[in-house]
């Protein structure tokens, strides 16, 4: 399949700061692609350059076989790009500030059509655009950004951070919307916190640290570096049994079940294993994305220091 985003060896400084550390991304043509790492990791950084918003130091970054930042102007015909933190027009009201972000990006073309779709996405998102931009919240001013990058079809959406502010509710409806798009063959590269949310939507991950990629794959295909939780019932297992358990980490045995950690792609042997002794009450949780997430970083989440993280932002 065609890479719509292939970055290579992306780096960026300010300053003394390395934002980006030879960075590596490749999204494939009408695939979601969860886009993971702790704040300062090079997110937001990463999606700058994408966007054609700042100029990368060394590496490559290409969008549809196109240079972002000299091709900016028709690339965004093409992009549709929701931020984290919305600033609207204080004076617009939020259907005007739609209607202006749709016509620049030529969507209104087909005017009925375009009516058609802003109308049900305000009716789902239940955002009213009478209101002035000043008057709105920030899950508010996030919809009305939503609304405007869904009302407008486009072949990439960059999504920064894009349910920060949103009710459960909300994410949902978000939730529905990135699968509709992806039915219809759009690309979508989902930076996110919300590590439910990325489990639920994307096809594959990658993982940043310190400007790096560090895992990129499926998710089945990342579960290999995570641990899965077995559990049973204690009674009728012998305990030299248990001691002999293969791969079995942290074994204990709690309110009369034994619990246990073993390696995600080391479970065959242990299920047979269990199988063998006739075990009652086998529960076997698989890993979740968010202990993939912490296994990667553990501690490493509060170490960078305040400038680097605003740095790299």
């Amino acid at each position: 399949m065609d890479a719509v985003i292939d970055v290579s060896g992306l780096e960026k400084r300010f300053g003394r700061v390395r934002a980006l550390d030879g960075l590596d991304l490749s999204v494939t043509q009408g695939t979601v692609h969860g886009f993971l790492g702790p704040n300062g990791a090079g997110k937001s950084t990463t999606i700058r350059v994408l966007l054609g918003l700042a100029r990368p130091n060394g590496g490559r970054a290409a969008l549809f076989g196109r240079d972002p930042w000299k091709d900016a102007v028709d690339l965004h015909r093409r992009i549709a790009y929701v931020p984290g933190d919305v600033s609207l027009w204080p004076n617009l009201s939020g259907g005007e500030a739609i209607d202006l972000l749709a016509r620049l990006r030529g969507g209104t073309t087909d005017k009925a059509a375009y009516a058609a779709r802003r109308k049900r996405l305000l009716d789902v998102f239940q955002l009213d655009p009478t209101k002035k931009g000043r008057a709105y919240s920030k899950g508010n001013r996030q919809k009305v950004a939503l609304v405007a990058a869904f009302a407008t079809p486009a072949d990439l959406y960059i999504l920064d951070e894009p349910t920060s502010g949103l009710d459960p509710l909300m994410e949902a409806v978000f939730n529905s919307e990135i699968r509709r798009i992806a039915s219809e063959g759009a690309t979508v590269l989902l930076s996110s916190h919300i590590l439910s949310e990325v489990e639920q939507l994307c096809d594959r991950v990658t993982i940043i640290r310190a400007g790096r990629t560090v895992e990129s794959g499926t998710l089945d295909e990342l579960r290999h570096l995570t641990r899965t939780e077995v559990s049973f019932r204690a009674d009728g297992v012998p305990q030299e049994a248990l001691a002999q358990l293969p791969s079995a980490h942290d074994l204990a045995v709690r309110d009369g079940r034994v619990r246990f950690t073993a390696d995600s792609d080391a479970l065959a042997p242990v299920l047979a294993e269990l199988a063998r002794l006739d075990v009652r009450g086998l529960t076997v949780a698989p890993p979740s994305l968010e202990e993939l997430f912490l296994r990667h970083y553990g501690d490493d989440l509060t170490e960078a220091a305040p400038e680097s993280v605003e740095a790299r932002r």
